[in-house]
């Protein structure tokens, strides 16, 4: 469950980023944005479907 909070995070930060008015560099980090979003998908199915946080191969 930390990870699934800790990529809502990491989430929330990039869109900070995004949206302040001082981002050179906004297209690359939309880019950022959504792999980001894709992922905390994948851990939240994770958490929802599994319970399980933690990938079995680590």
């Amino acid at each position: 469950m930390n990870k699934t909070l800790l990529t809502i995070l990491m989430l929330g930060l990039l869109l900070l980023f995004i949206i302040s008015p001082f981002a050179a560099l906004a297209s690359l980090m939309l880019v950022v944005l959504v792999s980001a979003f894709f992922s905390l998908l994948g851990n939240l199915f994770q958490a929802i479907i599994a319970g399980d946080t933690n990938p079995k191969g680590s």
